[in-house]
């Protein structure tokens, strides 16, 4: 296994973004279905975190692990705050009148909480030797309503869709560099990665707690809970095929 075939599956479960900006006209005035979606997503990570980034024979190493999920949440936290201080805390929010912040703060938002998944998928492919379907189509899943979200921000704040469409592609490319550097740290390191993907488990469900599921939950309603536990079972069934 060969960093360009990470490279290749962390800018392709990115490139759903582009399907969500293609459904961003069309949902706009439909956030509770964009909300449902978006719990669905949801669910499929927080499977992944659990029965992959966090498997039980990982609980043998429990200072690792411990390690590893702090430190990730933390430096989520302090870079999340940091970016929304300065305009990407609407970068998910699929309200058009809640749009504000600059086009870059807004990138480097979303290419904040694409960082965890593509890493996972990096370092995964590293330490497994084959790519997870399951975490593969749950970080797929997940990035359709952020696309819909963050399209409908940036157009609301008077971005055209190609402006749009430059920073997904963008965003894409990072990512699948960022899944590349995932392979190349958790290849060189000497625990077998369960620091790395603990980190990543810990970035990722602070970007879940966050954001993601208080936002499904704000425009799908408590529905949104059932379409969560429908995800997580739907990502639990793929993993063990």
């Amino acid at each position: 296994m060969t960093v360009w075939i990470a490279i290749f599956w962390g800018a392709f479960s990115s490139a759903a973004l582009f399907l969500g900006q293609a459904l961003a006209e069309p949902m706009r005035t439909r956030t509770r279905a964009t909300g449902l979606v978006m719990g669905f997503g949801a669910g499929t990570l927080l499977s992944a975190i659990a029965y992959q980034l966090v498997p039980t024979e990982a609980l043998d190493n429990g200072l690792i692990l411990a390690g590893g999920l702090s430190t990730g949440a933390l430096v989520y936290f302090f870079a999340d705050r940091l970016l929304d201080g300065r305009g990407a805390a609407t970068r998910q929010n699929i309200l058009p009148e809640a749009a504000g912040g600059s086009g870059l703060a807004m990138f480097l938002g979303a290419l904040l909480d694409g960082v965890p998944e593509a890493f996972v998928l990096g370092a995964s492919l590293s330490l497994g030797g084959a790519i997870s379907i399951a975490f593969l189509a749950a970080v797929f899943v997940s990035n359709i309503p952020q696309g819909v979200a963050g399209t409908v921000s940036m157009r609301a704040a008077g971005y055209t869709n190609l402006h749009v469409a430059a920073m997904w592609g963008g965003l894409t490319l990072a990512c699948g560099a960022i899944a590349g550097v995932g392979f190349s740290v958790a290849s060189s390191l000497s625990d077998g990665g369960l620091f790395v993907e603990a980190f990543a488990a810990g970035a990722l469900l602070m970007m879940l707690a966050d954001s993601m599921i208080p936002e499904a939950y704000q425009h799908g309603g408590k529905t949104v809970g059932l379409l969560t536990v429908a995800g997580y079972l739907a990502a639990t069934a793929l993993a063990a095929i």
